[in-house]
């Protein structure tokens, strides 16, 4: 058992992960950040969960750009082949589930 402080960590790189644990092919990483991702496809679902901070995640349906903002807590769900980039407000603490070895 172990507790975990997610405003204790801050990663000397944007996206570096704290990797918590791989359960059933998912990995579970508290991501810090303070810059966006790229423009990706994940090859399996994706729950994502800002813990502190804000974050724009942009995504392409249909050839149409769209914008959800994410506040702590909020949960955003990613299925397989969603086109999508997130680019956070600041410094921010994110929760990832993800299948293992998805970019």
């Amino acid at each position: 058992m172990r507790k975990i402080d997610p405003q204790g960590f801050i990663g000397q790189q944007a996206w570096q992960a704290l990797h918590i644990d791989t359960i059933e092919g998912a990995t579970v990483r508290l991501h810090w950040t303070d810059r966006p991702y790229r423009w990706h496809v994940n090859d399996g679902a994706e729950v994502f969960v800002p813990l502190d901070g804000s974050v724009t995640m942009r995504y392409r349906r249909n050839g149409q750009e769209h914008a959800l903002l994410l506040n702590p807590g909020d949960i955003c769900h990613a299925e397989v082949g969603d086109e999508h980039v997130a680019e956070p407000h600041g410094a921010v603490r994110i929760l990832v589930i993800e299948k293992a070895g998805s970019v």
